[in-house]
């Protein structure tokens, strides 16, 4: 059975989101718990024991995107709401939800075409549902917008804007919170969670073990995926030396590991054949258990909600036998969910 089905044993409790970055727990980054999950077995340990659990020749690919500042105080009509933004789009309009003052807490979902938002000395006009169907996790009304920009949101976004958040959070953090080692480009609405626990150590262990890394950008978009909803379209881009290292390691019988469910549907989206070719633009792959992935082996990946699209990936890429009992022991051993929370190492062969 799915663990997107009626699965009592991954429900877990609100205490388990973790509600502050590892570094506020006293911990380095690298020292989050780590579930090692094989066809022989599951195991527990650190995150900075990745290295002993990776072989000379394997392939980590890993997302270079770095997390923006995506929420933002505005109003509309005369009310006060809190505004995320995400995508570019190719034509200058960006991808925007409207959602509730002061806390963000729930989606606004009756906003309408021709609605104006107003950021600072920045307007917004509502033009038309995004990507293109009405989307809420109700079925009522909708979530994500196309929004014409007059004005410059980005300063507006630099000046005034913050990190994303959710209400299981402790208090709000700063950006540099929600950026990774691997960050080089700005562009995610929300943070590419999975590289978190890396550090400059770590990596130059895992460099000097034989561990090769290529690098892949994919610009996440706010979270719709809790919902239940599938994941939208996202810009990516697969560079022609991380095509070259993920066929050469393939050719060689190396594994490729993907460091997070961005990295795994950015390499995913640029196979063609049996090979990874360099590829850049908008992806609108889903990884499923019914569509999965001809290229990743094995996944880095942080907790989701058992209705998450995300889990979805898991399952493709680690198995359903063995994503269900990963499941089973974290919440058995009490793993901390979330962006700042446990990892896990999934790894079907």
């Amino acid at each position: 059975m799915s663990l997107l089905t009626e699965t009592p044993h991954t429900h877990f409790k609100a205490s388990a989101f973790a509600p502050q970055p590892a570094e506020e727990r006293g911990l380095a980054r690298d020292e989050v718990r780590l579930l090692v999950g094989t066809p022989d077995g599951v195991s527990h340990e650190r995150f900075r024991d990745l290295p002993d659990h990776l072989r000379a020749g394997d392939v980590l690919v890993v997302n270079t995107s770095a997390t923006i500042a995506a929420e933002v105080d505005a109003t509309t009509d005369d009310a006060e709401i809190v505004l995320h933004v995400a995508h570019h789009l190719d034509d200058g309009d960006r991808v925007v939800e409207l959602r509730t003052a002061p806390d963000a807490g729930r989606a606004i979902l009756d906003a309408r075409p021709g609605q104006e938002v107003v950021v600072g000395d920045v307007r917004l006009t509502i033009r038309e549902p995004w990507p293109g169907a009405a989307s809420s996790p109700t079925g009522v009304g909708n979530r994500l917008w196309r929004a014409s920009i007059r004005g410059d949101l980005d300063r507006q976004l630099a000046w005034n804007g913050r990190p994303i958040a959710y209400g299981y959070l402790e208090r709000r953090y700063p950006l540099a919170s929600y950026q990774t080692v691997f960050g080089r480009h700005p562009g995610s609405a929300e943070m590419a969670s999975a590289g978190r626990p890396f550090t400059d150590a770590l990596v130059t262990r895992l460099v000097t073990a034989g561990v090769q890394l290529a690098p892949v950008t994919l610009h996440t978009g706010v979270s719709s995926q809790e919902a239940g909803e599938a994941p939208g379209p996202e810009w990516f881009e697969v560079p022609p030396t991380s095509a070259r290292i993920i066929n050469g390691a393939r050719t060689n019988g190396g594994r490729v590991i993907a460091v997070g469910t961005t990295a795994t549907r950015a390499v995913e989206s640029a196979v063609r054949g049996s090979y990874v070719v360099a590829h850049r633009g908008w992806t609108e792959r889903v990884i499923t258990p019914q569509d999965p992935p001809r290229i990743v082996d094995g996944l880095v990946t942080g907790w989701h909600d058992p209705m998450a699209s995300h889990l979805l990936l898991v399952e493709a890429v680690a198995g359903e036998r063995l994503t269900q009992a990963a499941y089973d022991a974290a919440v058995a051993e009490g793993y901390l969910w979330h962006e700042f929370g446990d990892s896990a190492l999934l790894m079907r062969r």
